[in-house]
């Protein structure tokens, strides 16, 4: 996909190289392209789809040893912003990352003292950095509704004319979204 004559912003380029990733052990490549997607996501350009916007800014937001891996790709090698979002993950996200990630997933366990909504808030959270995790929405919905605490799943069951598991996934979710909504509202 091409966007070779568009004028961008200057602020937008300007914001873009505020936040550079260099390549380095300490980066966080989840971290750096969510704030690029944020950032390329504040000025909308007619008639430009999001995804030619993204390639063509991406190398603004590299510099030092990202930068030269991703100019190391020949011509147009990239087409889509999928490619590059891959390709990135998997040249700077470790693979003994995505392993310790998909491992606190899959052990993931309400504590005591935690209320729903956030349980829920800290589940999402391993989700999002571990983008790569592999799970599928259902094993994901599982895996929350297993690691929650007896008590909380018993207000499930219990809003339910049948037990939360044995509702549909888009049904057991619409529910724990709107009770963790509820439970939110009343812990401000």
């Amino acid at each position: 996909m091409q966007a070779n004559n568009i004028n961008y912003p200057h602020f937008l380029i300007h914001l873009i190289q505020g936040n550079l990733f260099q390549g380095l052990p300490n980066e966080d490549p989840y971290a750096h392209l969510a704030s690029f997607i944020e950032i390329c996501n504040t000025d909308k350009i007619v008639g430009v789809p999001n995804e030619a916007i993204r390639l063509s800014l991406f190398s603004f937001s590299l510099a030092r040893e990202a930068k030269r891996w991703l100019h190391s790709f020949k011509g147009n090698s990239l087409k889509t912003w999928e490619e590059v979002v891959e390709k990135f993950l998997k040249k700077y996200f470790l693979e003994s990352k995505t392993a310790e990630g998909k491992a606190a997933i899959s052990v993931f366990h309400q504590f005591p003292d935690e209320s729903l909504s956030e349980a829920l808030e800290r589940f999402k959270g391993l989700l999002r950095r571990t983008l790569t995790h592999g799970f599928s929405e259902p094993i994901q919905l599982n895996m929350f509704i297993d690691g929650l605490g007896p008590q909380t799943k018993q207000l499930l069951d219990a809003s339910t004319v049948r037990k939360i598991k044995l509702k549909t996934p888009e049904e057991a979710t619409e529910l724990i979204e709107n009770m963790s909504a509820s439970d939110h509202a009343i812990l401000r």
